[in-house]
Formats: structure tokens, C-alpha cells, sequence
């Protein structure tokens, strides 16, 4: 149930940026856990249940691709859930731009999303990750780090700002 919530802990950040936190499932587990979370996302009526129930976390309302976020004020920025394929199309880049922005030099932007034939994939993610200055450090097809194997359906992506 918190895969997601693991996958960052066993990075062991002190500040995480929880992209696309929709009603704060993750950012709620990782502050949970101790660590020092902000959720952002577009949608209103989410954030309201994430406000809900987590009343002390820092949410904040805007767009991934143009949110002010505090350049390099985060070790881990996590995108669970499909957060790319929920973007306005044609802003993927701008997404994963603004996202790498906000990670302290060494801190790792985490991934995980739906794999489909003719839609935002790992290649197109990747190039826009190198377009960011970020580096491919792992990949897996589960947050539990299960092995990727073809085919690929879903995969869970690390990608690090170099120091």
C-alpha cells in the first residue's frame, strides 16, 4: 500500500516534493514517517481532502510545468501515481524541467507511470530528463524495485541531479 512511500524513504531524504500529490496519500505517509513533505497540485478539490486530513503538511495549489517552486530545496521530488499522463499534453518537458529545478545538486526525481504504444514513454521521459540535467540512475517496473523486463508496461524511474 505505501510502495510509493518506501521507495523514497529508502533514499533517506530530509525534504521531499510530492508532485501531482492529488489528496496527499503519499505526502501523508512519508510526514508519517518524519520527513518533511510539500504536496503540490493542481486540483482544488483535491488538495481540500489533503488539507483534510493532513492540516500541518505544506500544500500548495498550481500547474507542475509552471509552479514557483525554491530552487534546489529538495532532495527527493516524487511523481506518483501517472502524474505525467495527467499533465496538460505537450508540457511534459516543461513538467520535468520545473521538477529538476527544485532538487538540490546529488537529490533524484522519482517517476512511476503507465507505459502505452503512442503515448508519453520512457524514451520521450528520458530525453526530457537529460533536457533538465538529470541522470538515468535507475529503473525498475514496481516501486518495490522489481527488475524491468520487457514488456513494459509500467515502469518506476530515478533520475539524479548530478553534484
Amino acid at each position: 500500500m505505501h510502495g510509493e512511500a518506501d521507495l523514497v524513504g529508502w533514499l533517506r531524504p530530509s525534504r521531499v516534493l510530492d508532485a501531482g500529490c492529488g489528496t496527499g496519500r503519499v505526502a501523508v505517509e512519508l510526514h508519517r514517517r518524519g520527513i518533511a513533505v510539500v504536496g503540490v497540485d493542481v486540483d482544488a478539490d483535491m488538495l481540500a481532502v489533503a488539507r483534510t486530513t493532513a492540516p500541518d503538511i505544506d500544500w500548495r495549489r498550481g500547474d507542475l510545468a509552471t509552479v514557483t517552486l525554491e530552487p534546489g530545496g529538495y532532495d527527493v521530488v516524487v511523481m506518483a501515481g501517472n502524474v505525467l499522463l495527467f499533465t496538460t499534453p505537450a508540457t511534459e518537458s516543461a513538467v520535468v524541467a520545473n521538477l529538476a529545478r527544485a532538487l538540490q545538486p546529488g537529490g533524484a526525481l522519482v517517476a512511476g507511470f503507465s507505459v502505452r504504444a503512442g503515448g508519453y514513454d520512457l524514451d520521450r521521459y528520458d530525453v526530457d530528463c537529460r533536457a533538465a540535467g538529470l541522470v538515468l540512475a535507475e529503473r525498475w517496473s514496481t516501486w518495490d524495485r522489481a527488475e524491468l523486463s520487457p514488456p513494459v508496461s509500467y515502469a518506476v524511474s530515478l533520475h539524479r541531479r548530478p553534484e
